[in-house]
């Protein structure tokens, strides 16, 4: 992404436009669909690792992120729990959705609690970007809202959205190690049709499970 950007402000006025940005983007959000592509990038900028894949969250406390490329996971949250099944391992990683991770970026999108509860908005910024995929846009200005977490048991230091008009289009977390992901998301569809089936997890046959016994079999 090409893009000129003018400096985050952190005046009162701008950290309470950029909250009520997200609150607005969130408020009688009850689901979403979306392509992403995701970017890792090490302390020093450079890539590190590159996937894609399938977004789809149903509030509250149920998302799914489907990786298709260039290996299959998934991670499913069936709203009591968090499961990860990596394909080429036949491993399936599982834990409670506890309150340690209500200020992750996930719960950001699909949680049920308040955004003030959990996150702190610290960063507001714009950026306009050259060479936008919107269709009829020779440039497209990005609203940027950075927050960060108030637990300090969290694995991030910071999540930046990016939202052009009414759509969000980047995700960005950054975490304890100084690495950055990026998302950027694509065919955002605001409360779609759901399947409630796609946001529960069938342990594959032959997996291997890690995690507490008492969550992980019932």
């Amino acid at each position: 992404m090409q893009a000129a950007a003018t400096p985050a402000v952190g005046t009162p006025g701008d950290l309470a436009a950029g909250r009520e940005r997200v609150e607005r983007f969130l408020g009688g959000l009850q689901g979403l669909e979306a392509r992403f592509s995701q970017t890792l990038m090490d302390r020093t900028g450079q890539i590190v690792d590159e996937s894609s894949g399938r977004l789809s969250i149903r509030r509250p406390n149920r998302f799914r992120w489907d990786y298709l490329e260039p290996h299959s996971q998934l991670i499913v949250a069936d709203g009591t729990r968090i499961w990860l099944y990596d394909a080429d391992l036949e491993q399936v990683t599982v834990r409670a959705l506890d309150d340690t991770l209500s200020a992750t970026p996930a719960m950001l999108l699909g949680g049920e609690g308040r955004l003030e509860d959990n996150f702190t908005v610290t960063q507001v910024g714009h950026e306009t970007v050259a060479g936008s995929v919107v269709p009829g846009a020779s440039g497209a200005v990005l609203q940027w809202v950075r927050m960060e977490p108030k637990r300090a048991d969290t694995d991030f230091k910071w999540v930046r959205l990016g939202f052009q008009a009414d759509s969000l289009r980047y995700m960005e977390l950054a975490d304890k190690l100084g690495q950055v992901t990026r998302l950027e998301f694509s065919g955002l569809e605001r409360n779609p049709p759901q399947d409630p089936s796609r946001f529960t997890f069938t342990i594959p046959p032959g997996a291997d499970i890690i995690g507490d016994a008492a969550v992980s079999r019932e």
